[in-house]
């Protein structure tokens, strides 16, 4: 219809009226309602007798040299040709849907029905066409990029490595054999030898925390450890203040006094860079704490800070460990005095009166001072001791008086007479002395001419540590200026020095 209209429009020659179409039914269809019979069919316009069986022919195209009304009157009785041939056809009511896949598809009634996808079509004849098929099925290998790839490489040499170092190391714990025996499995020296390994963490760094004694009389008989903070200071801090350290009450007396009998040597489970300012506070000049050890040399054993007595190299029958952490003294507790610490309370007198029991080791002078130990072994020392050195005196007394019975009695004669004027009697002796009270009182007065001498020179001592330490430095500047090639004596404004005649 737009077709016929749009052949008209395009027209030259003026046309006369006509209707628009004279076969509306074939141009437009019209729902009717179920069961209403079909409508006749339109009827066709005149044309040439054809036979029943053959559909209409196409009305023939126009000539050459047609008028462009005569082109347009002809397509658009081509198109009622075709409109007319589709209304002949009959419109099934119900459409054939066999050729469709059913879409009724129940999971639970039937759960291996599905869908049957279509078969890939082989690319491909014979053999060939096979072959294709099934590498087409196979699944298609994971994109792997270079960076990735020797990724995975370096990956898999580095576990190579580590595997074949770790039987190596194996094989080399297992062959070498300790200094104790002269043979054993395998398996055993294995394990003592990669036991030793960890040791680098839980044991001290040297075998031998303290040089071979002095010869005698430079030696000490005895060997005394003290604890640092807790028992001979106490450290504190505050905002106002921030860390401050105070020394004990009697500290100085303790170390000057004891060292007569001791070899006292400082063993703390502070680090050297807390530990060692206090220790030189302590003692300046070096005279009573000859050795220092810190943290660097005790042993860490099932998560505890232990000292073991066994790196000291001196003799555990003459070594006291006086601490005030039980824990400390794990290996060695029978070599350990175990003392409250001392909270930086003032008017403390607990560390003075711990001096006349470590005195009187150092006086009496046992060949072992453990089973010394055992027998006050959770007591409070300093009672206990007192009350043993009275009934000493008591009976030295007792003896004394047997030996002399008459002393009493002279005594008071000898006052009567006097205070009426009598002639003069010998006077009563004086009660003896112990040997404890002889030693003692020849340690006091050793203890108060070393402490006059020390302070008559303490200017002395002070020159001679400042000189000292610049005799360090300088051997430390020169070491460093010898590893990097230059001479120590080659510096500026300093000759070098003259070559020995031997070396000429």
């Amino acid at each position: 219809m737009l077709r016929t209209s749009a052949a008209r429009l395009l027209a030259t020659a003026p046309r006369g009226a006509r209707p628009l179409s004279r076969s509306a039914p074939a141009f437009i269809r019209i729902k009717k309602p179920e069961g209403a019979a079909p409508p006749p069919p339109p009827s066709a316009p005149e044309a040439p007798a054809a036979p029943a069986d053959s559909a209409p022919a196409e009305p023939p195209l126009p000539a050459a040299g047609a008028t462009t009304a005569g082109l347009a009157d002809a397509q658009a009785a081509a198109y009622e040709a075709r409109e007319a041939r589709e209304e002949a056809e009959p419109v099934p009511e119900t459409p054939d849907l066999s050729k469709l896949p059913s879409l009724d598809i129940d999971p639970e009634a039937n759960p291996n029905a599905s869908i049957a996808e279509p078969k890939a079509e082989a690319k491909g004849k014979g053999e060939g066409g096979a072959a294709g098929g099934d590498k087409k099925s196979r699944p298609r290998k994971e994109y792997v990029s270079s960076i990735e790839r020797q990724r995975r490489f370096m990956s898999r040499l580095g576990l190579g490595a580590l595997l074949v170092g770790g039987v190596g190391t194996a094989y080399y714990l297992g062959q070498q054999k300790g200094e104790s025996e002269a043979s054993g499995n395998p398996w055993e020296n294995f394990k003592r030898n990669f036991s030793e390994l960890s040791d680098v963490f839980s044991k001290p760094a040297f075998t031998q925390l303290l040089p071979d004694p002095l010869p005698p009389p430079h030696q000490r008989p005895y060997t005394l450890l003290v604890d640092l903070d807790g028992l001979l200071v106490h450290s504190s801090w505050d905002r106002q203040h921030g860390w401050r350290t105070a020394k004990r009450p009697g500290v100085d007396y303790f170390l000057a006094y004891l060292s007569q009998f001791y070899e006292i040597v400082l063993f703390t489970s502070q680090p050297v860079y807390t530990g060692l300012p206090v220790a030189e506070k302590l003692d300046p000049f070096t005279l009573y704490l000859p050795y220092k050890l810190f943290r660097e040399s005790t042993r860490y054993i099932d998560g505890k800070v232990v000292k073991d007595l066994s790196y000291l190299n001196r003799d555990l029958s003459k070594t006291i460990l006086l601490d005030i952490n039980s824990d400390h003294a794990a290996l060695q507790p029978e070599n350990a005095i175990i003392v409250k610490p001392w909270g930086g309370t003032a008017g403390d007198k607990g560390l003075v009166e711990l001096i006349p029991f470590l005195e009187s080791i150092g006086i009496f002078a046992p060949a072992d001072v453990r089973p010394v130990l055992k027998n006050y072994a959770g007591k409070d020392i300093p009672k206990e001791y007192a009350k043993q050195e009275a009934a000493m005196k008591e009976r030295v007394v007792a003896e004394w008086e047997r030996a002399h019975p008459n002393a009493a009695a002279g005594a008071g004669s000898g006052f009567l007479s006097g205070l009426f004027g009598g002639g003069g009697q010998q006077a009563r002796p004086k009660e003896p002395q112990t040997y404890l009270e002889i030693k003692r009182a020849q340690a006091q007065r050793a203890y108060e001419e070393e402490q006059k001498y020390y302070k008559e020179h303490a200017e002395e001592f002070a020159r001679m540590i400042e000189e000292d330490k610049q005799r360090q430095m300088a051997e430390m500047k020169g070491s460093i200026m010898g590893f990097f090639g230059g001479a120590p004596g080659d510096q500026a404004g300093q000759p070098p020095a003259e070559a020995h005649p031997a070396q000429k």
